[in-house]
This record gives structure tokens, C-alpha cells and sequence, in this order.
């Protein structure tokens, strides 16, 4: 179970570059249930999401991973709907989380998003954003990437 908030940027943390960082290729195979195939670094993955319904304004997804070739990736990304999503996604320590800033390039440039995975639904309605998090877009379908994936711009 996936369960996360996401967040718009008010403004870069400082010393960005010196969190971990990869760059991050993505498409869509379909969206209802949702397929996506991912490429971060040399690791090529397939992903199977499904949302939960939930109540609150935590984003709460049924998903299961598994490892590609990369010529299966290659494959499969010829086959993808609308656009490959393109960011560089940065690890930064925000409290006992981790918080996953993606600044998007592309079709995309100038979006930055910032999401954080919770254990439970009530730790994801009770977490208190640091400064540089922006507006809580969770339950926005507009940025998510599956839609990015179908819409140029932000």
C-alpha cells in the first residue's frame, strides 16, 4: 500500500544539489488500472497501481513493482501513451520522513512537485509540511504524472 501527500514548491530547500538525486524517465501504458514503466538510473521497473478510495486528503494506491530488462523497457516505452515524463527526483530528509522532490524538464519544465510517503493515513493527515512546501495538490488529478503524461504544460 502507497499512501502519500503531495505537494507545489514554495521554494528550493538550500543546498539542493547536495541531497541524492537520479534522473527519472517514466510512461503510461494505460491508466485505469494504472501501468507505468520507469527508468531511474540502470533500474527499469513496471509498476501496477490502483487507487484506494479514501477520505481523507492522503493519495492511497494498491501497487506492485517489477524489475524489466532494459530491452523490455525499451519495448514497452514504444508502446506508451502521450509523453514520456522526465524529472530529476532529490531524497531530502524532512523530520522521521523522506520527502521526494521532483523538478520536472521538458514538456514540463518549471513544475516542481514534492510528495512524501506515510506508513498510515492518520501520519499522512497529521504530518505539518516544512516552509519550502508549497500548496497541498494530493487530491488534484492535474498533477499527477499520469496526466502530465497526457497534457503539455503545468
Amino acid at each position: 500500500m502507497e499512501i502519500e501527500r503531495k505537494y507545489l514548491v514554495a521554494a528550493l530547500p538550500e543546498g539542493l544539489d547536495a541531497f541524492p538525486h537520479t534522473e527519472i524517465e517514466q510512461g503510461y501504458l494505460c491508466t485505469s488500472p494504472t501501468l507505468r514503466i520507469r527508468r531511474m538510473g540502470d533500474c527499469y521497473i513496471l509498476t501496477v497501481k490502483e487507487k484506494v478510495r479514501s477520505s481523507t486528503s492522503a493519495i492511497v494506491n494498491r501497487e506492485e513493482e517489477f524489475a524489466l530488462a532494459p530491452d523490455s523497457y525499451n519495448s514497452l516505452k514504444a508502446k506508451c501513451e502521450g509523453l514520456m515524463v522526465c524529472k530529476t527526483r532529490y531524497r531530502i530528509p524532512v523530520g522521521e520522513y523522506t520527502a521526494e522532490l521532483d523538478i520536472f524538464h521538458g514538456a514540463h519544465e518549471g513544475l516542481r512537485l514534492v510528495e512524501v510517503e506515510f506508513p498510515s493515513v492518520a501520519a499522512a493527515d497529521a504530518f505539518t509540511p516544512p516552509t519550502w512546501f508549497g500548496d497541498d495538490v494530493s487530491g488534484d488529478p492535474h498533477y499527477r504524472n499520469s496526466w502530465l503524461a497526457h497534457n503539455i504544460g503545468n
